[in-house]
C-alpha cells in the first residue's frame, strides 16, 4: 500500500478472489473518514465484490474503470455518525 498524501494506492494485481476484497476491506478499516483509496486488481470477480463491499460498508465508490491492465476503483471512506454510516457527497465532475 502506498500513500501519496491525498490518495492511498493499493495494487492487488495477480491476487484471486477473495483476497482483493479482503485486502480492500482491511485497508479501508485503517483509513480516516473522507480519505480516498485507489485499488488496482486483475481478478474479474472484483468488479462485483468490491462495489458490494463499498456499499455494505457505507463508503462511496467514486470511480470504477476497466482497462488493459485490469480494474481500477477509487473509494471514498465514509463517516460514522451515531452508529449510522454516512456517505460523503462527491461533487459532480
Amino acid at each position: 500500500m502506498q500513500d501519496d498524501g491525498a490518495i492511498t494506492h493499493l495494487d492487488l494485481s495477480g491476487l484471486k478472489c477473495p483476497l482483493p476484497v479482503l485486502r480492500t476491506a482491511k485497508a479501508l478499516r485503517g483509513m480516516a473518514p473522507g480519505s480516498l483509496l485507489t485499488v488496482i486488481c486483475t481478478d474479474p470477480m472484483a468488479a462485483i465484490d468490491i462495489p458490494n463491499l463499498v456499499r455494505e460498508a457505507g463508503d462511496a465508490l467514486v470511480r470504477q474503470e476497466r482497462g488493459s491492465h485490469g480494474l481500477s476503483f477509487t473509494i471514498r471512506k465514509g463517516t460514522i455518525r451515531e452508529g449510522v454510516a454516512e456517505i460523503p457527497q462527491v461533487p459532480p465532475h
